[in-house]
């Protein structure tokens, strides 16, 4: 795979990180409050497992999709990471390190960006085909739905995964928007047709 920009951010230019955090389904409370208790609340099941992180990956030289001539094994062609994605990648990862969180796995689109956001944040990810962009080709492929839900379904108590991952594939599997560098904290629904649970919403905002 040919590789445009080096991966390398200091990790000495890492800024503090808060997180932001919007619990999903709850009556409305003081944002203060109700940002506190959804970290909490992301921590607590973070730390209990049987979870998996849906990733958006980091910010991104301006763009929608891909550039004309795209070629999913050649980085030169896509639209890949800014300098403050790469940045921003960095300080997630300090996030889950400060805290002592690590993913037990992490996957990844096979899109640079993507594969650059889990780099940068966790090291080298196993790349998952199934959570591949399908933006400009249709609706999520049922096959991959079901193969994300059986995944998610198989997470031991203790372990988290991270998925780094795209907007329409996000919002396939869950029905949310989610912006660049953000997150959803997801459990496994009530059935094999059902969506992932949402726990919370996060943000990692320096």
């Amino acid at each position: 795979m040919k590789r445009r920009h080096a991966l390398g951010v200091p990790l000495s230019l890492a800024l503090p990180i808060s997180l932001a955090a919007a619990s999903i389904g709850r009556a409305a409370e003081p944002a203060s409050a109700n940002a506190a208790n959804a970290a909490n609340a992301a921590l607590t099941r973070l730390r209990a497992g049987g979870c998996a992180l849906l990733l958006r990956h980091a910010s991104t030289d301006p763009g929608i999709g891909d550039p004309p001539g795209f070629r999913l094994g050649d980085c030169s062609t896509q639209r890949n990471l800014s300098p403050a994605g790469r940045a921003e990648a960095q300080r997630i990862g300090a996030w889950f390190a400060a805290r002592a969180l690590a993913p037990s796995a992490v996957r990844s689109s096979a899109w640079c960006r993507c594969q650059d956001t889990a780099t940068l944040a966790f090291g080298r990810p196993n790349v998952w085909p199934a959570i591949n962009s399908h933006f400009g080709r249709g609706a999520m492929a049922p096959e991959a739905m079901r193969e994300v839900r059986r995944r998610l379904a198989a997470i031991s108590a203790g372990q988290f995964e991270v998925w780094v991952m795209h907007q329409v594939t996000i919002t396939a599997l869950i029905g949310e928007y989610t912006d660049m560098g953000r997150a959803w904290l997801v459990a496994p629904g009530a059935g094999q047709s059902e969506r992932p649970e949402v726990v919370a919403g996060l943000a990692f905002d320096g």
